[in-house]
């Protein structure tokens, strides 16, 4: 199975991933005050994809095609973050509303899943480090897991 980044952090609330992104909870985003870097990485992270490589654990030697797309990403509120991504692996083909936990590595933002829930997908944990236009990172979905990297790439 592929990793689900961002599918990637944080979930208090499985229900809301059941949720679309015209859905009341995904339009109650309300901007908060941003720092700096908090500015730059919702910007790095709005309108693209992340196209890289993944690995699994039994199969390192061969990483396979990888992408997400970021429609845009939000803070709430502390360290959680609204994840607006669509998700396309097999049959599956979903636009979902993620809140996401992002902790600070200094100034390096790093994308934070424990165990979350991802309706039709799987229960995931991550790390994801995003650094310029690069990310990188380990993702679990309990019985595999793996790497994964890549480049951050607007959306034309």
């Amino acid at each position: 199975m592929k990793p689900v980044v961002l599918l990637l952090p944080v979930l208090l609330l499985s229900s809301i991933g059941r949720c679309q992104e015209d859905s009341p909870r995904a339009a109650e985003v309300k901007p908060q005050p941003l720092t700096p870097a908090e500015q730059a990485f919702a910007e790095t992270l709005t309108g693209v994809q992340l196209i890289g490589r993944y690995t699994t654990w039994d199969n390192v030697d061969e990483p396979q095609k990888d992408t997400y797309t970021l429609d845009k990403v939000a803070k709430l509120q502390g360290d959680l973050w609204m994840f607006v991504a669509r998700i396309q692996y097999g049959d599956h083909d979903a636009k979902l509303p993620l809140p996401l936990s992002v902790q600070w590595a200094g100034d390096t933002p790093v994308i934070t899943l424990d165990k979350l829930p991802v309706p039709g997908f799987g229960t995931f944990s991550a790390r994801i480090v995003i650094h310029g236009d690069q990310y990188a990172g380990t993702w679990d979905g309990g019985d595999h897991g793996g790497h994964m990297f890549g480049r951050v790439v607007p959306i034309a």
